[in-house]
């Protein structure tokens, strides 16, 4: 059992979408702060300024060269407001001079060469925000400069501050959840493919390995084809087993049959020539049933060779390999009166795999051996031809009719010599090893038309 459970895939896109949008708005969010913050302080230092300049116009230079002041009254309403801000203001004259208004607030003493100028400081314990004018009084002869400093508290700002920030919020949050919202919707969707993917295969029977067929996004698709390519490559595998499972038990229940009754008439035996002889009869049935099994054996490994994926084979030297193995019949062809025999010079290099090839050859010869009669001549042989290595096994024996050539192809059949031991697999055998390799089998007649040439065309190895 898993001990983490896969999260649902909705989920994650959910919050990994909703989530960065999140992050994006509180970002936004910031950033509408201190913009805030700055238009609020714009327009405020704006109305400062007016007010600093409406003063600084009522400054005058009097008879004796002094300046004076009549502080307007509009120049202070301008900076009135609902958040009852406290308004303060003091007017300079040339340096140390002290004309009117709040003696100890502050003032900004380095303008930088600047005619107007703000500052925030604190004033009687709260913040404010100042605005400092320098301007020049005439006298007709020269002037006499002067400074108009404007101070407010900076309650009004602030909550417009605030004001901007709490609409921009409320958007900002709108505009997350209509997106949450549209979100869901884009997400929920796009995954009902995979939803129809799911119920499709979850409906299907146990034995039903088609492919799928389920549309599906193309970001899907590549797991649908792997997905089916798995479940051709599971069905041939399973097809490979029945025809396993059931050829055994086709071919060897005869053989058994055999076996168990000759068991019995051993026991039933008067005499001891009597047993011998069904001792014999038994032993011969297990060593059917034993070819049996083997040739089942090696048709199902040719099955799974051909089910899976191909593999190259390297080069080997097909007529070495060829002699050799014909050399090891030859004793026990002479058991059976044939006179079996290898043609062929120099090396065939072509593409196989030894264990397979050694296979293939010992069918052919086996076959011919099995068909070709007492007394027969079976020649086998490797030539190099263009682009191909032919391996020829004939025969003078009866042959096969053109007429049945293509029967003998098919897995269990026998053509006409259905007394010979054997079960039909030889031929199938050797065209399905053939097949693994690239190569090809014909059936012909031998020479003089007696007999059968079996001739394996292998792709040469350059080739």
């Amino acid at each position: 059992m898993n001990p983490f459970p896969a999260s649902s895939l909705r989920r994650r896109l959910l919050a990994w979408l909703l989530v960065s949008t999140a992050v994006i708005g509180v970002v936004a969010l910031v950033d509408t702060y201190w913009e805030a913050v700055k238009t609020a302080n714009a327009v405020s230092d704006r109305v400062l300024a007016g007010s600093a300049l409406a003063i600084a116009e009522r400054v005058v230079v009097t008879e004796n060269g002094s300046l004076e002041v009549d502080i307007p009254y509009v120049a202070l309403e301008m900076l009135t407001s609902a958040a009852q801000d406290r308004v303060f203001y003091r007017v300079d004259g040339p340096p140390g001079q002290f004309i009117t208004g709040y003696q100890t607030l502050p003032t900004i003493d380095d303008m930088k060469g600047q005619p107007i100028g703000f500052q925030d400081a604190t004033f009687r314990g709260e913040p404010i925000r100042i605005a400092v004018l320098q301007r020049s009084a005439s006298t007709g002869i020269n002037s006499v400069p002067f400074a108009v400093t404007v101070a407010e508290t900076t309650i009004a700002r602030r909550q417009l501050a605030q004001a901007i920030l709490i609409r921009s919020a409320l958007r900002l949050a709108m505009m997350i959840a209509g997106a949450a919202t549209i979100v869901w919707i884009a997400v929920t969707v796009s995954l009902r493919p995979l939803y129809r993917l799911s119920d499709a295969i979850a409906e299907r029977s146990p034995n039903d390995l088609h492919p799928i067929e389920q549309r599906v996004p193309s970001e899907v698709q590549g797991v649908v084809d792997t997905v089916n390519s798995f479940m051709v490559r599971l069905q041939s595998a399973l097809d490979a087993l029945r025809h396993f499972s059931g050829n055994a038990s086709h071919q060897l229940r005869t053989p058994l049959a055999i076996i168990r009754t000759q068991l019995a008439l051993a026991s039933r035996a008067g005499t001891l020539e009597e047993a011998q002889e069904a001792a014999r009869k038994g032993d011969a049935a297990v060593a059917h049933a034993e070819r049996i099994l083997a040739q089942l054996l090696l048709m199902a490994k040719i099955d799974a060779a051909g089910s899976n994926e191909p593999q190259q084979a390297a080069p080997i030297d097909i007529a070495a390999l060829t002699q050799q193995l014909t050399a090891d019949r030859v004793p026990s062809a002479a058991e059976t009166g044939i006179d079996l025999g290898y043609e062929g010079e120099g090396p065939a290099l072509a593409r196989a795999e030894p264990l397979l090839f050694g296979e293939l050859l010992r069918n052919l010869v086996e076959n011919a051996i099995a068909y070709a009669g007492p007394d027969a001549e079976v020649t086998v042989s490797v030539r190099e031809v263009a682009d191909a290595v032919l391996l020829v096994v004939e025969d003078n024996g009866p042959g096969i009719p053109p007429e049945r050539r293509s029967l003998v192809r098919q897995r269990f059949s026998r053509g006409d010599h259905n007394a010979a031991p054997g079960m039909g697999l030889g031929l199938p055998i050797v065209e399905e090893i053939a097949a693994l390799f690239d190569a090809t089998m014909t059936l012909e007649n031998g020479a003089n038309d007696k007999g059968l040439r079996v001739t394996i065309r292998f792709p040469a190895a350059g080739a």
